[in-house]
């Protein structure tokens, strides 16, 4: 697919109505409270517009954009990954059977079938559910939940035109603009990509369509989105390449792996364990952390139970916890577990890099941890020593 479009503004509405006929249930950026969180969508009006966002590390603050920006802002505070992988769900109920009060009955519990239609989500989100895909998804045992509630997906992506400094997908090739196919299967990694063209000049305010896929192709006829030009995604293309370019933040993929191998026994591990507070903020922010525990329930009656998953973090003690203790009982070993699986051993384990350039774990530290500055850190050491 390689069609261009223009969608005015005023036909975001209309995107939106087409996607809400077609039976999905639309999911993307909106503001609640002090933050862009991702959310149900219903209309235009509840997108973030002109709002956008300051990110440092260990600070996300909203500010007010001067122009009418549907999407000034870098990403928002949570990723897409609640949608498809909740923070806790039910797996099964179980209930006592009144008549015989020695047998249960077993309920597994079925996530919503209704398909999601994702709108706004940004090229590093866009990579992190490929990373999921392939972990959740494509292995010889799936998560069944996880696939039911991905089946269906429709995808409007919005390229970046906003970096925060807390930003560098760049450099780890996940953004600002995505790939146009996933490294998993080869097929388009969105359906639609929108990029929001000088929103600071209403007479010139438009959405640059690039179409990914058949029903991509059908939802933009639908909605009469005109025919664009090649100088048109030129356009586009220099919008994402200046919010490269403004990235000063960086990991070195090429190197980052052996580095971190080599170090196991660095002294920067210290360093770093005497500032993390092991809050577990960085792993629930991660757009493509997986770890899981469960909790199990039950009534005061012995009745009825349940079984719950909840998002853990290896930050936490207990994660590690075998008979006899913890197998990392210190915040210097799960740092060195975090950043090492991340940036590693996950390429070993699933051939794919386990950080997509969000910088979500730099602005959710509380003490402002940069995972680009603890990466080029442990290279400087390797390398001076030789």
């Amino acid at each position: 697919m390689d069609a261009i479009r223009i969608l005015e503004p005023s036909g975001l509405d209309a995107l939106i109505v087409e996607l809400q006929n077609r039976g999905y249930r639309l999911v993307g950026p909106t503001v609640r409270g002090d933050a862009i969180v991702t959310a149900d969508i219903a209309a235009a009006a509840d997108l973030p517009r002109g709002v956008g966002d300051e990110q440092e590390p260990g600070r996300y603050r909203l500010r007010q954009r001067d122009d009418g920006a549907y999407f000034g802002f870098a990403d928002p505070a949570q990723s897409t990954k609640p949608v498809f992988f909740p923070a806790e769900e039910v797996i099964w109920r179980g209930r006592r059977d009144a008549a015989d009060g020695g047998h249960f009955t077993v309920e597994r519990d079925a996530p919503d079938q209704q398909p999601v239609a994702l709108l706004g989500v940004r090229s590093c989100d866009l990579r992190a559910v490929e990373v999921h895909d392939r972990v959740l998804a494509n292995r010889r045992f799936t998560d069944a939940h996880y696939v039911s509630r991905r089946e269906g997906t429709f995808t409007v992506a919005v390229a970046c035109g906003e970096p925060a400094a807390t930003c560098f997908c760049a450099s780890m090739g996940t953004g600002p603009r995505p790939a146009a196919t996933t490294n998993e299967t080869g097929e388009a990694a969105y359906d639609l990509l929108l990029t929001e063209v000088d929103p600071g000049m209403p007479e010139r305010h438009r959405f640059i369509v690039e179409i990914g896929t058949e029903r991509g192709r059908e939802v933009a006829d639908a909605i009469a989105a005109r025919e664009g030009t090649e100088p048109d995604r030129a356009d586009a293309i220099a919008v994402t390449d200046a919010a490269a370019a403004r990235q000063s933040r960086a990991i070195d993929t090429a190197t980052i792996h052996d580095v971190l191998i080599a170090s196991a026994e660095s002294p920067r591990w210290e360093d770093v364990a005497s500032r993390c507070l092991a809050c577990t903020n960085c792993t629930l922010v991660c757009p493509t952390c997986f770890c899981t525990t469960v909790e199990d329930t039950s009534d005061l009656a012995g009745t009825s139970g349940e079984r719950h998953r909840v998002w853990d973090s290896c930050f936490s003690e207990n994660f590690s916890y075998i008979h006899g203790g913890p197998l990392r009982a210190d915040v210097k070993a799960r740092y060195r577990q975090w950043i090492t699986h991340k940036l590693a051993t996950w390429e070993d384990q699933f051939g794919m890099l386990g950080c997509v350039g969000c910088g979500r774990c730099i602005a959710w530290c509380p003490v402002g941890i940069d995972i680009t500055e603890e990466a080029a850190a442990l290279g400087r050491m390797k390398t001076a020593a030789g």
